[in-house]
């Protein structure tokens, strides 16, 4: 009966540490397909049906075969180049805009498609009139899933498997003792007990100590990878401004307001002076009412009635929210007006927000990522005209004809480019 119990406790302990990994791992698995998404797609792509830059992606997977859309994510223009009807027809729909190369496999891009599929299956039982709230994942009001969600459930799972072990302890102890001596005996206490099954089962708990090492090491390796990383800040200002009425409902261009970004290094802050020129007479808000254009009017002292402005003006302390390190350097206009890269690639859809706040998290590697996927935008860009007259002819074949430039192959990656 002890040999039996004993060989028992093994099984089920094996198949609990079993089930645990599989499971741990299809969570991590699932929210790795949430974290690419948000790094590769999310810039140009919802997770629902509405289109961004380019369509929604609900129900890719049973339009299209999955062979096919590893292909078009890794190289689409190989596609359309070939003649593929299927690639002709997305390119020709969403205006020629050229989806760049994606740096992923085709388990990433598997895992990418997976969490739309559940996202929008998720949706749907949430919400299954609200089809077209479609909200970008990383900018949606709903709360981000904490990213150590796994490392809760693995220790929450270890402390029931501590409860089994222990149980299971005093049934077989229990057992033993009726058996031996036709009455139970005293038994030893809970950690007596652990620690006589563990002697006797060294090969588990070397297995067990050491996976206990892998994911202190890997908890720690992530967290150290997010210091300093501040996607999803969100400060409160000093005037409650909405980029959805204004940028959204209005469609007022960003360069409007921040008008250094076509010219300069900083996009700039726009003056209170500049939201004049509409607030002079509209005095009340579709959000917030007339008192925080009120807040405008106190800092400019300015007299709605009248139309006139005091002397007594206040700064207002506006708190920035993308902030870099002091020896990276960031030029705005070489971004916008020479990469022509729409704003959108680094703040996210900010005709969404109704508080500004950091869309992407601005680490090297993100900046770098976007360096190696981002083609040269060379036609038709007065900025490349002098390089393109001294370029020799076997280059300009090479790189302007077949349009294969990338930005890292023009030194966009190197230290120098980003580092004082």
């Amino acid at each position: 009966m002890n040999a039996f119990s004993h060989k028992s406790i093994k099984l089920n302990l094996y198949g609990l540490l079993l089930a645990l990994f599989v499971f741990s791992t299809n969570f991590t698995n699932a929210q790795d397909g949430e974290k690419l998404f948000k790094s590769y797609c999310v810039s140009c792509h919802y997770a629902g049906e509405n289109v961004l830059v380019g369509p929604g992606l609900k129900g890719v997977t049973e339009k299209y075969e999955m062979s096919w859309i590893l292909e078009w994510v890794k190289n689409s223009q190989a596609l359309v180049k070939a003649g593929d009807a299927q690639a002709i027809a997305v390119y020709e729909k969403y205006n020629k805009v050229i989806m760049p190369n994606q740096p992923v496999n085709d388990d990433e891009i598997k895992a990418i498609f997976a969490y739309v599929d559940d996202y929008n299956a998720n949706a749907a039982v949430a919400a299954p009139s609200a089809s077209s709230s479609d909200a970008v994942v990383a900018t949606s009001d709903s709360a981000v899933e904490d990213d150590n969600t796994t490392y809760y459930v693995f220790f929450g799972a270890i402390l029931v498997l501590l409860i089994v072990i222990s149980v299971l302890r005093k049934v077989n102890y229990s057992l033993n003792s009726v058996i031996k001596n036709g009455e139970i005996e005293d038994e030893k206490g809970m950690w007596s007990a652990l620690v006589h099954w563990g002697a006797s089962n060294r090969k588990f708990v070397v297995l067990f100590v050491l996976g206990i090492i892998v994911l202190f090491a890997k908890a720690g390796w992530d967290t150290a990878l997010n210091v300093g990383v501040y996607t999803g800040y969100e400060p409160e200002q000093p005037i409650k401004f909405s980029h959805q009425v204004h940028a959204g409902a209005n469609k007022i261009d960003c360069n409007y307001c921040h008008s250094g970004a076509r010219n300069s290094k900083s996009a700039g802050i726009p003056s209170a002076n500049l939201c004049m020129n509409c607030h002079t007479y509209i005095n009340e808000g579709q959000q917030y009412g007339k008192e925080e254009i009120a807040k405008i009017y106190k800092a400019l002292d300015f007299d709605p009635v009248t139309k006139t402005y005091g002397d007594n003006t206040t700064p207002i302390k506006w708190v920035k929210v993308h902030n870099l390190p002091d020896h990276v350097y960031f030029n705005h206009s070489q971004h916008v007006t020479v990469g022509q890269i729409d704003c959108a690639k680094c703040h996210g859809p900010v005709e969404e927000y109704t508080v500004g706040k950091q869309f992407a998290p601005l680490t090297m590697g993100w900046c770098i990522d976007c360096h190696r996927e981002t083609k040269v935008q060379t036609e038709g860009n007065g900025y490349y005209d002098e390089i393109h007259k001294r370029l020799p002819e076997d280059l300009k074949a090479k790189y302007l004809e077949n349009g294969v430039i990338n930005v890292d192959e023009l030194g966009g990656i190197e230290c120098a480019k980003c580092h004082y």
